[in-house]
């Protein structure tokens, strides 16, 4: 069976990066754009990656402009707002597609693993969200492809997908997702 090891893509400069690179790693996958309403959760991925990178956790940013045009940039411009606005220094990928036919195999592959299980109830910004999709596609609760931006993927070390989070889930329980994934693989490789 495919893992996410399997895939290549471009990093922000257009150069190719095997994800076999890593391997051993808990990986949080994440469509970003710089003009979203989820944009400021740029500062608590960065406060995530900065808190569990010593433990073995990457942060891969993809920004697309799929959803409402709000990563309108080139690769460049997006690196530099992202360096200006929130001191990112997680791993940075170029603009893809995540949907559709120009979708990048790896977001084709994420999407065929966790399929979309709705959006969390308690966020404020659901029932807008909700209302953009509604009158783009009435049937977009029972598709499986990405919804919006930020949306996120946790990736075991073995390279397997565990969980889809919806921008609107809160932070706080994709961290404890994070923390979770991380003690699971310390204690597989210590023989627990």
């Amino acid at each position: 069976m495919k893992n996410v090891y399997d895939f290549s893509v471009e990093d922000i400069r257009g150069a190719e990066v095997s994800l076999d690179q890593y391997k051993g790693k808990v990986l949080l996958i994440v469509n970003t754009a710089t003009q979203c309403g989820f944009t400021p959760q740029y500062d608590i991925l960065q406060d995530l990656y900065e808190k569990h990178q010593g433990e073995g956790f990457e942060i891969l940013d993809f920004p697309c402009n799929q959803f409402g045009n709000q990563a309108p940039g080139s690769n460049e411009e997006i690196a530099s707002f992202c360096d200006m606005h929130y001191g990112i220094t997680f791993p940075r990928f170029s603009k893809v597609d995540v949907n559709g036919e120009n979708a990048i195999p790896l977001y084709k592959y994420l999407i065929e693993q966790k399929c979309f299980q709705g959006f969390n109830p308690e966020n404020e910004m659901t029932p807008r969200l909700e209302g953009v999709l509604l009158k783009t596609n009435p049937n977009y609760k029972n598709e499986p492809d990405i919804k919006w931006n930020f949306t996120k993927f946790l990736i075991d070390r073995e390279g397997r997908v565990l969980e889809r989070f919806e921008p609107t889930e809160d932070m706080s329980y994709v961290e404890e997702k994070i923390a979770e994934a991380l003690q699971k693989s310390d204690e597989s490789s210590s023989g627990q």
